[in-house]
Formats: C-alpha cells, sequence, structure tokens
C-alpha cells in the first residue's frame, strides 16, 4: 500500500514542477552583465554594472506570497603577472534581498555591500531594477593597487533559486527548478 503513494506523490510533483525546467533553460542563456564599468574614486576601485534579467510572474507570486527573493553577486580581483601564478586581491560575495509587504503594499531592497541599506519601493519593476544593479561597489583601495601592472576582474550573479518544498527535493534530488546564473564575466585592465 505504500508504494502506490508514494507512485502518486511522485506522479504529483513531476505534473507540477517539471513542465517549467524546458522554460527555465531558455530563460538561464538570456541572463547576463550589461553595461559594466570600472573607474576610480579618490580612494578605491568601483564597480558598476547591470545584470540583465527577465522578470517573470512565478517569480512576483513568489514574492507576494511571502517568499523573500535573493541575488547573490560574487566579485574576484587579480594581478596577473607574466610567468608567475596570479594574485588573489579580492574575493567577496554580497546579496541583494527583495521583501513584500501585503499590509503596506511596498517592496524592500537591501543592499548588503552598501552595510544593508533598505530601500523601498511602490512598483515591482522599480524594485527589480535596484536588485540587478551593481552602483559602486569599492571593490579595493588604490593603495593596494600597483601603478603599471595587469588586473582581472571577475564578476558573476546568482539571481535566484526555488527547489521543491518541503524538503522534497531529498525524494528527487537533481531537481532544482530555478537556478539561474550569469557566467563569469572577466574584464582585464592596467593600473
Amino acid at each position: 500500500m505504500r508504494y502506490p503513494l508514494l507512485f502518486t506523490l511522485l506522479m504529483l510533483v513531476q505534473l507540477l514542477f517539471l513542465p517549467g525546467l524546458g522554460a527555465q533553460a531558455a530563460t538561464d542563456q538570456e541572463v547576463q552583465f550589461k553595461d559594466i564599468t570600472i573607474t576610480t574614486s579618490s580612494t578605491h576601485l568601483l564597480l558598476f554594472g547591470i545584470v540583465t534579467n527577465e522578470k517573470s510572474n512565478d517569480m512576483k507570486q513568489a514574492l507576494h506570497s511571502g517568499i523573500p527573493m535573493q541575488f547573490s553577486f560574487f566579485v574576484e580581483l587579480f594581478r596577473t603577472r607574466d610567468n608567475w601564478p596570479d594574485e588573489e586581491l579580492v574575493s567577496m560575495e554580497f546579496i541583494h534581498t527583495l521583501k513584500y509587504d501585503p499590509l503596506k503594499e511596498h517592496y524592500q531592497v537591501e543592499l548588503e555591500e552598501q552595510k544593508h541599506r533598505t530601500s523601498t519601493y511602490s512598483s515591482f519593476d522599480e524594485a527589480m531594477q535596484v536588485m540587478n544593479e551593481i552602483n559602486g561597489l569599492k571593490v579595493i583601495e588604490l593603495l593596494k593597487l600597483l601603478p603599471d601592472s595587469s588586473y582581472e576582474l571577475r564578476l558573476k550573479a546568482e539571481l535566484y533559486k526555488k527547489t521543491l518544498p518541503m524538503n522534497l527535493h531529498y525524494v528527487i534530488p537533481f531537481v532544482s527548478l530555478w537556478n539561474v546564473e550569469t557566467d563569469w564575466h572577466t574584464i582585464e585592465f592596467t593600473y
């Protein structure tokens, strides 16, 4: 008697969750960085960039049902040298978190790299624009860079994850419905 119940549960999971896998695979290829700029302030190397990300009704529905959305960004900076291994100067990860408050009907975006600064927006589109931006990230102090040296900055984003509810990923361990990330984007420059 236990096996028909398990079989029915697995069929239900497949019907409810697996049809989105094909559509998600197409979305994975569309997510990338654009308008990346590396510049300097008087004290730091700064990074600006935008992740192109198609907003979906699934994302908005999950957010409105109380599930916060998190985008993770990864930044690495290396000093490159001929005939020597590259020297890692910076390796950082920071998260942008989006929450919806149904009582006040507004969206809150928390930016970890800006000392957990939280801003409030009335529209989903405005909030998503902020979620997708890296705006003036202080990568490294200029005093730590050597003049006339070559550097490589690497940048990656993991936009969202959604796995099966109620620990069903233990029953079907190979299924992850949302796992959208960019490829590593590399910029070489000389300081």
